[in-house]
């Protein structure tokens, strides 16, 4: 896994695959909550991300979805909560096993970039994160550090 300084968005518009940190918390209406940082911006990119998002989650879970180019990547199960060390390990597994089913069929998800995941509005230390990170993703995954 290597890190670089780059808008992560780029990737997206150049067909790549990104990771958005997200929450399991869905509103009455059967939206996401994704009112903050990456997943607000994805709102912007695709449209009604957040009630595809509420609908998979109502219906599967608050798990790894993918969603045209993106994968949805739980780090915290309330909004308002911090993001979770245990929660981010179980999505690293996720991811993983989603990478390679895709790969049975065919899908190839792969290089895949993705933020420092729970270290934004999930007030987790980027110290704490990476040796998680490093233990699951290999070098098909690129940590892309907006700061």
């Amino acid at each position: 896994m290597k890190i670089i300084k780059e808008n992560i968005w780029n990737y997206w518009k150049n067909g790549y695959w990104i990771i958005i940190p997200t929450n399991g918390f869905v509103k009455k209406n059967g939206a996401c909550v994704m009112g903050r940082g990456l997943a607000l911006q994805a709102k912007d990119y695709i449209y009604r991300i957040e009630y595809i998002l509420g609908s998979f989650i109502k219906n599967h879970g608050n798990v790894v979805h993918k969603i045209e180019n993106i994968i949805t990547f739980p780090v915290k199960t309330n909004w308002w909560e911090k993001a979770d060390i245990k929660l981010i390990e179980n999505s690293c597994n996720q991811l993983l096993a989603l990478i390679e089913t895709e790969k049975i069929f065919g899908n190839f998800i792969e290089p895949v970039y993705l933020p420092k995941v729970g270290c934004g509005n999930g007030g987790l230390n980027w110290k704490d994160v990476e040796p998680i990170l490093d233990t699951y993703l290999d070098n098909r995954f690129t940590v892309v550090d907006l700061k």
